[in-house]
């Protein structure tokens, strides 16, 4: 699924950053313009992946070794996210505008609703109308339909963004612009789903035990790098608005607090994993399936120690993104692919580690794109706080002033 949808919110991401840099500069042409040629675009991509992933659906469970018990359930699962692939998308697009517009609470608020929508929809679909699987996508589309009409709902309310029909015309330049920020982005998006189908394709040769545990525990992952995720976002949108507005030491300060907030926010949530590792996992599985337990308990250990890595990471890939530099962070996606494929494929069997194999390979992906990433900012920081003073040296010279 994130092979496929992480690739075009992705874009959508990356058509967010652009809007940000206008709106630090005071652009409101660009501002419109990042919005209208950001939707077009957004519609396209989608029609053209939903008949994509709908055709490679089977396809690629049959290639990850999915156990025949639950690979019809699967497919019927990725069919109907599929289809909802458009509204998944504007919804990105949607909230990534409002952010880059300082607008957080409207996404937040946004979101409180849409999942209090797809726990009422999951409970009515799953139990009395028996749809499983089927009706538990179905309603996660249904919650993402709402979510992007209330994004855009919101969206129309402001005065700058007021479009006109010229605002809809195709303009190539402002459509190249956008794919240049967003395509390294959804490129990274991918090439870390690749690593994390190559892993499960791996956990899968374990046996339908491991493949519960590991499911279970990477919900319970899924739902633990959240606060480092959305630290993420405001970082990004941060960065974007400060880079427009020629204000690189509020950059500096921004990423030394967040710095601090990642690190105490995320080892506190590692010692929760860590530590109450069996009676979170319970929730998810049965208590009976003792060894899905010992599998996901597992997992969850390895992963709460390095929360924090993972934490660092987001915080300095984010900051990258939104000043602009897409590259570095898509190269990061392939060092987390090397080492995620190269450990997973050798610890478990050549050291005899086994799943404890598999959990490393996944905390080892993350220092390698975390190192990457926080040379690359301060690296970038100091060439752009340098450059700027320069600058500004060669504007306060007398010949300058002459």
């Amino acid at each position: 699924s994130f092979l496929i949808l992480g690739f075009v919110t992705g874009l959508t991401s990356g058509f967010g950053i652009l809007t940000a840099q206008c709106f630090g500069a005071g652009d409101a042409a660009g501002l419109r313009h990042t919005l209208t040629q950001g939707t077009l675009l957004s519609v396209l991509i989608s029609v053209v992946f939903t008949a994509v992933s709908m055709t490679t659906s089977m396809p690629l469970l049959r290639l990850l070794n999915t156990p025949d018990n639950i690979i019809g359930d699967a497919n019927t699962y990725l069919m109907v996210i599929y289809a909802g692939t458009l509204p998944t998308v504007m919804y990105n697009f949607y909230a990534s505008v409002l952010r880059a517009l300082g607008n957080t609470k409207g996404p937040l608020y946004i979101l409180v609703v849409s999942a209090v929508v797809n726990v009422g929809l999951d409970l009515l679909f799953v139990i009395p109308m028996r749809m499983d699987v089927a009706g538990a996508a179905l309603a996660t589309v249904i919650s993402q339909i709402l979510s992007a009409v209330l994004c855009w709902l919101i969206l129309r309310k402001y005065p700058i963004l007021k479009t006109s029909r010229e605002d809809w015309k195709l303009l190539p330049s402002m459509q190249k612009k956008l794919f240049l920020l967003g395509i390294p982005m959804a490129l990274q998006n991918s090439i870390i789903a690749i690593g994390g189908i190559i892993l499960q394709a791996i956990v899968n040769g374990f046996g339908s035990v491991y493949v519960a545990g590991f499911t279970a525990a990477t919900r319970v992952q899924t739902l633990a790098e959240q606060p480092g995720a959305t630290l993420g976002l405001a970082m990004a949108t941060y960065s974007g608005q400060n880079l427009g507005a020629g204000k690189l030491e509020r950059i500096r300060l921004g990423v030394r607090k967040g710095v601090w907030i990642t690190l105490i926010g995320n080892l506190a949530i590692g010692a929760v994993m860590v530590f109450l590792n069996r009676p979170i996992v319970s929730l998810f599985v049965d208590a009976a399936e003792t060894e899905v337990l010992d599998a996901a308990g597992l997992f969850m250990i390895v992963m709460g120690s390095c929360e924090w890595i993972l934490g660092l990471l987001l915080l300095y890939r984010s900051a990258l993104q939104g000043m602009g530099n897409t590259l570095i962070p898509m190269v990061s996606g392939g060092v987390e692919l090397a080492m995620r494929v190269t450990i997973a494929l050798t610890f478990p069997v050549m050291l005899g580690l086994g799943f404890l194999g598999i959990c490393l390979a996944e905390v080892a992906a993350w220092t390698g794109a975390a190192v990457l990433l926080a040379a690359a900012y301060y690296i970038l920081i100091h060439r752009k706080c340098k450059a700027a003073q320069a600058l500004k040296k060669s504007a306060e010279s007398p010949e300058a002033i002459s």
